[in-house]
């Protein structure tokens, strides 16, 4: 089983994959009114419960993709750091790809947008509700995970 995981401080995005079916998702919110350190507390916390829960076997994350909005980058690095803790905790392998890795994997094109990778989370992995962009992601990059190693792509 693989966990896809989509950092952010505010809203971290998880989805659960099992073969070429989703076993769950949902998305871990921290309140911004909280200090930094409860808010990664609080993040920590409910991975772990979903980590408990779910029993992956691996973890995939999306590399830190560095743009303009450096205070941005600062909080999801911090939400980074805490889920590869806790990703050590548990001893998951952890295998980390790129926004355009991932946009690739699902929908064959690095330069997709969010609701072409949305609408092909849902048709691959039959789907018929609709879902946050933050757990689309996430399971957009369980799926990247499982295609890579399929294809022996795999990067740690």
């Amino acid at each position: 089983m693989i966990i896809g995981i989509d950092p952010g401080l505010a809203k971290t995005g998880f989805g659960v994959i099992k073969g070429s079916r989703y076993a769950g998702y949902g998305i871990i919110i921290t309140p911004s009114d909280e200090p930094l350190h409860t808010r990664l507390g609080m993040l920590f916390e409910n991975l772990t419960e979903v980590i408990d829960k779910c029993q992956p076997d691996e973890l995939a994350i999306e590399r830190l993709f560095f743009s303009r909005n450096v205070s941005s980058a600062i909080e999801v690095s911090h939400a980074r750091g805490v889920i590869l803790l806790a990703a050590s905790e548990y001893d998951l392998n952890v295998f980390e790809y790129t926004p355009n890795q991932v946009k690739k994997a699902v929908t064959g094109s690095g330069r997709a947008d969010k609701k072409q990778v949305q609408k092909m989370v849902k048709m691959m992995l039959k789907i018929d509700c609709d879902i946050p962009d933050d757990t689309a992601d996430a399971l957009a990059i369980a799926l990247c995970h499982a295609h890579s190693k399929v294809s022996g792509e795999g990067a740690p």
